[in-house]
């Protein structure tokens, strides 16, 4: 698939569409979706990497717990991530379960370029949809 993700136009937030042959490889590129609103990815190395297994009741909790969860990395343990790998995404009779990697190293003030900040992943009009090509998510951040 071409084209990772896309950012569609939002009076306040950030809104993006990402893409995938698999819903993996769709939440991949939705992390650098909203990963490329803050920072600019190409200046961080992948030297890290930071284990995340995360469980919801449904598929948008899900996808919404995986943009939190790594900004709550990003904050909190001050790692900027380059790249994403969700290893195992599945769904049991109960809850949907993700098994991921995000690859980055420490925040450096003089090597990183940071654009603009994002408080939160929201709910707001979200979309996880299959298509003819793989699958669409839809998501917005709160700026």
């Amino acid at each position: 698939m071409d084209k990772r993700y896309e950012y569609l136009e939002h009076t306040a937030d950030a809104r993006f569409r990402a893409y995938g042959e698999s819903l993996e490889e769709a939440f991949e590129n939705a992390a650098y979706a909203m990963f490329n609103v803050m920072i600019d990815t190409s200046t961080v190395s992948a030297e890290t990497s930071y284990e995340i297994e995360l469980t919801s009741e449904d598929i948008e909790g899900l996808l919404f717990n995986w943009l939190s969860e790594i900004l709550f990395v990003f904050e909190v343990e001050s790692l900027a991530f380059a790249k994403f790998a969700v290893d195992r995404l599945e769904q049991d009779k109960d809850n949907f379960r993700l098994v991921a990697r995000a690859l980055g190293e420490e925040i450096d003030l003089s090597r990183h370029r940071f654009g603009t900040e994002v408080k939160a992943a929201t709910y707001n009009d979200m979309r996880i949809e299959r298509t003819p090509e793989g699958w669409m998510i839809q998501a917005t951040v709160d700026t």
